[in-house]
């Protein structure tokens, strides 16, 4: 959430006909968002949101209201040779800084064919997911906005209602609704400073496919694909870890051996706004824990760990992920 304005929590959508937004194969021109025509429909102006939070330079502050109360915190995006750098800092509480540099990312399985998908083909693969729709118009910061609702089609994944800026798309506040409807948590910035558009392009991150492990999920909600992870520094024996996500949602999955790690109180733990399952079980012929852990209702993390299987083909003591590594 505390990224929200450089499109780190919501993904990129596009109108089938929208081909004037479609990036390059290796970079987006952040000029042609300043002769677009405004948006006339929920899926354009999500788009142009995502595509405005890649391409704006700005600073600000905000505010996140959550289960653990009330934080303000200071943001920036910058763009420096085509790599994107996104700041977070808290002003208050525990002294907690998120940084991010990079390109676009790619996900994978949300586009036909080999290559990954860029911020357009993943809109397309909320089609049937999610129904968006506007319903109506706000001042937030001082700025006028466009509220736009995100509602999932099933009960397995959490809606979104976004207030974006009428002039540049950004988003400037975010509330997450759990399955009935309630509001987890609410994230809106309080002041935008002089956003200025990227005179210039931004870079799409190399295509990589996820690799593969010794185990696989028996079940995850419709939707949800297998995402590229990586890996800093040394992962402790054993331990492996896969991220899935449909566009908007992610949800991380670890699989450890029980035997020399730390260990975990089996059952659904809440963690924020997000929650964790964790089970104990029998893969491989070896004890295990296994956790799944997002922005979700319990019940689907619950199933999830449930459902995982050992891949039968499986070669104990190796991944395929080690060994690409």
């Amino acid at each position: 959430m505390a990224l929200v304005l450089a499109g780190a929590v919501v993904t990129s959508v596009a109108a089938a006909d929208d081909a004037s937004l479609a990036p390059s194969d290796e970079q987006f021109d952040c000029t042609t968002l300043a002769d677009e025509p405004d948006p006339e429909s929920a899926r354009a102006w999500f788009e142009r949101s995502l595509w405005a939070g890649h391409c704006y330079v700005f600073q600000a502050r905000a505010v996140r209201i959550g289960v653990d109360g009330v934080r303000t915190l200071a943001l920036s995006h910058e763009i420096r040779d085509g790599v994107e750098r996104e700041v977070a800092r808290f002003l208050d509480g525990p002294p907690v800084v998120f940084e991010r540099q990079g390109r676009i990312a790619r996900l994978h399985g949300m586009a036909a064919g080999p290559s990954l998908a860029s911020p357009a083909a993943i809109a397309r693969h909320l089609d049937g997911l999610y129904r968006l729709q506007l319903s109506g118009e706000d001042r937030i910061a001082g700025r006028r906005t466009l509220r736009l609702e995100i509602e999932p089609l099933d009960e397995m994944r959490y809606g979104h209602r976004l207030w974006l800026d009428a002039r540049t798309a950004l988003p400037l506040k975010q509330m997450l609704l759990d399955e009935q409807g309630r509001v987890v948590e609410t994230f809106q910035v309080t002041e935008l400073r002089d956003p200025r558009l990227h005179d210039g392009r931004v870079g799409l991150a190399p295509g990589q496919a996820p690799g593969e492990e010794r185990w696989r999920p028996g079940w995850l909600p419709e939707g949800f694909v297998a995402q590229p992870v990586k890996t800093h520094g040394t992962r402790p024996p054993g331990v492996s870890h896969r991220v899935y996500g449909d566009g908007l949602a992610t949800l991380s999955v670890f699989v450890e051996p029980l035997e020399g790690q730390d260990l975990l109180i089996p059952g659904v733990h809440r963690l924020g706004v997000s929650h964790a399952a964790v089970l104990h079980r029998e893969l491989g012929g070896q004890p295990r824990q296994v956790v799944a852990m997002g922005e979700l209702p319990p019940r689907v993390l619950r199933r999830v760990v449930e459902a995982v299987e050992w891949r039968a083909d499986a070669v104990e003591g190796v991944s395929a992920t080690a060994e690409a590594q």
